[in-house]
């Protein structure tokens, strides 16, 4: 303060009081401020100069800046001064504007502490780790500094507590594209997706926004025992949308029905005299289906099972048998294929020998055969 100035313009100012000083001194713990007309100067503890816990007065204030304060003291020729008080103040009028209006806050996330994040909005604000994300986060390190978008979930003045979340800004966005994705879907579309979660019926898939369904009997043309043996979390795929419940929020999806299907080309994937692989999926009275394709099931007739004759299937095949099998015909129209099992099966002897000519015996008693037989004929001519 200095010495000329004239008595008429020093101002008394008593605790409370709202004043407006420029920062002369910045110390490690404390800041120095000239107060225009009044008698000394003031001083601002460091734990005054923000609602956020700081190392050194130099990180929240310079040389030169102009403040609004609140006088909380006077002692010793000095005020005690708190821009803190003054900035909660200014701030808990606006914030509850935006609380009600439920706006989005944009600001600088300016600490990582445990159980969330911290923010300055004039007055302390905290993000709980629960409310930061719409999915788990393992470490919040690389949080700080970052500008997100905010909304106010709590607010309790008289109690200085604030609570934001970043997560309901983000589920109001994705509640907002999914709404405008279930517009615009139609049933019969190709769409591009991504595999978001894995369950024992089927899988989720993120199709812009929206979550649909991919059965497990939509997964592939064949059988597959469990959905993980095709899919994972993250899997870039085709789907084609089988029908879409807007009211329900709903969209069921295929895969299989944006591949191939099983009997295209087939007469090229299972020619006739080829001997392919295959698995006994039926067992019935006339004979079994073998699937040699995924997807495609051709008929061994049991006339074609074993040489021998047999009375039903299940006493040579076994329903998980595997075998090989020889393509007999083809038809794709209809959707056919004959089998053959004992087509591969070397013929037993005595089946062998079923078709060979009667032959006499090595011991004969002189007689050839046209005789015998023309002796018996003129026994029927008498």
């Amino acid at each position: 303060m200095t010495e000329e100035m004239n008595m008429d313009e020093v101002k008394e100012y008593g605790e409370g009081a709202h004043v407006t000083g420029v920062v002369t001194k910045v110390e490690e713990k404390s800041v120095t401020v000239e107060i225009a007309g009044a008698p000394f100067d003031g001083v601002i503890p460091i734990s005054e100069l923000s609602s956020l816990h700081i190392e050194k007065a130099a990180d929240a204030v310079s040389v030169g800046d102009e403040l609004e304060l609140a006088i909380t003291k006077v002692e010793d020729e000095a005020y005690v001064l708190s821009k803190r008080q003054v900035d909660a103040e200014n701030a808990w009028d606006s914030l509850e504007e935006k609380f009600e209006s439920g706006e989005i806050i944009e600001t600088e996330v300016k600490d990582v502490v445990k159980g969330g994040l911290v923010v300055d909005l004039g007055v302390r604000g905290f993000i709980p780790a629960s409310l930061v994300e719409d999915h788990f986060v393992e470490s919040f390190d690389d949080y700080k500094g970052r500008t997100m978008t905010f909304k106010i979930v709590e607010m309790e003045k008289e109690k200085n507590r604030l609570i934001l979340s970043h997560r309901a800004v983000v589920q109001a966005q994705n509640e907002q594209k999914k709404e405008a994705a279930l517009s615009e879907i139609q049933e019969g579309d190709i769409l591009d997706g991504t595999v978001q979660r894995i369950a024992s019926f089927g899988a989720f898939v993120d199709i812009g926004g929206v979550d649909g369904l991919v059965h497990i009997s939509q997964i592939s043309h064949g059988h597959i025992e469990s959905v993980s043996d095709v899919l994972k979390e993250g899997d870039e795929i085709q789907v084609k949308v089988l029908s879409v419940d807007r009211d329900a929020e709903r969209v069921s999806l295929s895969i299989k029905d944006t591949l191939p299907g099983p009997w295209e080309n087939i007469e090229e994937k299972a020619e006739v005299g080829s001997v392919l692989d295959g698995t006994v999926k039926r067992l019935v009275a006339y004979g079994a289906f073998v699937e040699i394709l995924p997807g495609v099931e051709g008929l061994v007739h049991i006339s074609r099972i074993a040489h021998e004759h047999i009375g039903t299937p299940q006493e040579v095949l076994e329903e998980g048998q595997s075998i090989q099998v020889k393509v007999l015909d083809v038809n794709p129209q209809e959707k056919r294929i004959s089998l053959s099992i004992k087509d591969l099966i070397e013929k037993p002897q005595e089946a062998r020998e079923e078709n060979f000519s009667y032959e006499m015996p090595e011991e004969t008693t002189g007689f050839s055969l046209a005789d015998v037989i023309g002796d018996q004929l003129k026994k029927f001519q008498k």
